[in-house]
């Protein structure tokens, strides 16, 4: 993901100036760009405008976040019994799991639901899902939506989800780490509906956003949801100065000193506004679907799925042997050369599968056909191998 210049050089200007977050004194500027950063995104969320939130290391720590607050909001007796449960779709971003991990929940807190041919959550096995738990008499804490997976770009369907989670009174989180970036596209936010109804979204601008990492956000609806992280120190944020209008983002993360990183997404957001990045967005998705066109008219290559946001899933197709090995020997072939990076994932199936993440609005048509070319020419050259 090759960062926008401007963004570069303003994270350049916040790593001269090294202020922190963890006070008002220490950062007047950058606290006052990172709620009016958040209010700007929240808006275009869909969030209410009294929306907020705060600026994290990445999506994993947006997740970890979201849960430690759905789980602090819970009635005492309920943590108690330690059989609290999450609930999201099979092919949710493993920090979920780590992160009810991280927070204690135990193995079995995480219950995958079934995803649909095309990855997305089924709405019925959730609800399913919620009210099989309440009969075993465990609590479900939250339920995590996946505004594009990191295979398929699948975005779970949003309205669908919120309204079962509605039904069940449960904390909804949507992490829309890498989907997020859509919402920059009038073309592609659209798929992003229902988003707005989430108690809280996760972000990472580090994808479709091209800003130097970190760039993660944790967005909530209400800015209640975070009282679970308030805190007090009298040489950081005593209470007067907070009275008197000193506002102080100590209460907001589960990080004390935190870099003002919402400047060179604010910079970002100034420099080239929605309709800028949206081209951005838009570009990727339309080098996407060149190569899943090219993909899919060449005979020794196998198209998974047509791409819904920017990564591209594919097979080679062996002339003889199986395509699982040669898949990962040409992958390594590629990657051995310096010839190419080419992505590879398993959809749970046991099979290889190539992956090309296509994050760079500058690269051109050709360069992902001489890209497949690559592909083909290392797969031949398997094929040709005795141990294929």
């Amino acid at each position: 993901m090759p960062p926008l210049a401007v963004a570069v050089a303003a994270d350049l200007a916040v790593a001269a100036l090294n202020p922190s977050l963890d006070s008002w004194d220490q950062a007047p500027g950058g606290t006052s760009v990172e709620l009016a950063t958040l209010r700007a995104l929240a808006g275009l969320a869909g969030l209410p405008d009294t929306a907020t939130g705060t600026f994290t290391s990445g999506g994993t720590e947006s997740n970890l976040t979201a849960l430690l607050l759905a789980r602090d909001a819970l009635p005492r007796a309920d943590l108690a019994d330690g059989r609290l449960t999450v609930h999201c779709s099979a092919a949710a971003h493993f920090s979920v799991a780590r992160s009810a991990a991280v927070l204690g929940l135990g193995p079995q807190a995480v219950i995958p639901v079934d995803t649909g041919p095309d990855g997305r959550m089924d709405p019925r096995v959730l609800d399913w899902s919620l009210n099989d738990a309440r009969a075993e008499g465990r609590t479900p804490m939250c339920v995590v939506a996946t505004a594009g997976t990191t295979d398929l770009g699948a975005i779970d369907p949003l309205p669908a989800v919120a309204a079962v989670a509605r039904r069940y009174r449960v904390r909804l989180h949507v992490d829309a780490a890498y989907g997020g970036g859509a919402l920059f596209s009038r073309r592609l936010a659209p798929l992003l509906d229902g988003l707005g109804l989430a108690d809280t979204v996760g972000l990472d601008l580090h994808k479709l956003g091209w800003q130097p990492v970190a760039a993660g956000v944790l967005l909530v609806r209400d800015p209640q949801l975070l009282a679970p992280l308030e805190q007090r120190a009298a040489y950081l944020n005593p209470a007067d100065d907070q009275d008197a209008g000193y506002t102080s983002l100590l209460g907001r993360s589960l990080r004390t000193t935190r870099r003002p990183d919402a400047f060179k997404v604010a910079v970002t957001l100034r420099t080239l506004g929605r309709e800028g990045l949206g081209a951005l967005v838009d570009r990727c998705h339309e080098l996407a679907r060149h190569a899943a066109a090219r993909i899919a008219a060449e005979p020794r290559l196998e198209l998974t799925a047509e791409p819904v946001l920017t990564t591209v899933l594919f097979r080679y197709l062996p002339r003889r042997g199986r395509a699982d090995p040669v898949n990962a020997a040409l992958r390594r072939r590629l990657l051995a050369r310096g010839q190419a990076v080419v992505g590879r994932t398993d959809l749970g199936d046991g099979q290889v599968r190539l992956k090309l993440t296509l994050l760079n609005p500058y690269s051109t048509e050709a360069d992902v056909d001489r890209l497949l070319e690559l592909v083909l020419a290392a797969g031949a050259q398997e094929d040709q191998e005795p141990s294929s």
